[in-house]
């Protein structure tokens, strides 16, 4: 299977006015096209950072990344922002949706950054969010959505852009037990059907239970990777 993701002896580290604290410490991974990975571990371990340094929403301090076969650490800040625009799509656990947009608008929105056409904008978010089982909320806003409905219509937005991967940031978080499954159950089943790459970072067993890899970080190192 084609890697999309490379990383070597990768290193972050924040410092302020005490102390320096290693985020991630010299991690080393590769993740495949295909893949529906969770990054697991507790409060503190890594694992949103490791997660924003793949989608370069953070700059490593030291190592490498590589994303679809560009070196991403070297990239300026515009560069960073149109690379994500046109290869990751995001899943936040707060939704992050624009609350002025329906549902359809919101998924249309990240097409219309990359400069598709209008019917082509329109007929990918119905499609998706009928994908997502929110054909008949096209219209909704945010507000009128509930919390499982509000995280599908992220997931719709998140694959709008015709990704190489997602890159979900607890997404299960907010949601009760039933969205919960909902949504893992329609994320699983786009990775299987069409081959959509995920990669998760989760405190959530459900989850960790769909996965096909867990990879667990503690104090930013991979303890266990199967």
């Amino acid at each position: 299977m084609n890697t999309l993701i490379e990383m070597k002896n990768l290193c972050k580290i924040f410092k302020d006015t005490a102390q320096e604290v290693c985020a991630v410490n010299n991690v080393s991974l590769s993740i495949s096209a295909g893949e529906f990975s969770a990054i697991v571990g507790p409060s503190g371990s890594g694992k949103t950072t490791l997660l924003n340094l793949i989608g370069g929403l953070d700059a490593p301090t030291s190592g490498s990344l590589h994303v679809d076969g560009k070196d991403i650490s070297l990239l300026k800040e515009k560069e960073m922002t149109a690379f994500r625009l046109h290869h990751i799509g995001f899943v936040f656990q707060a939704y992050n949706l624009i609350p002025v947009l329906s549902a359809k608008e919101n998924v249309a929105f990240v097409m219309e950054l990359q400069g598709r056409k209008k019917e082509e904008m329109h007929k990918r978010a119905t499609e998706l969010l009928a994908a997502v089982g929110l054909g008949d909320r096209l219209h909704s806003l945010p507000a009128q959505l509930s919390g499982g409905q509000q995280q599908r219509v992220a997931v719709a937005r998140a694959l709008a852009s015709k990704p190489k991967f997602v890159l979900a940031d607890e997404p299960t978080a907010n949601l009760d037990s039933k969205s919960a499954e909902n949504l893992l159950e329609i994320m699983e089943q786009l990775n299987k059907h069409e081959g959509v790459t995920f990669v998760f970072s989760t405190h959530d067993p459900r989850v960790v239970a769909k996965a096909r890899r867990v990879i667990s970080l503690e104090d930013g190192k991979v303890v266990s990777d199967k």
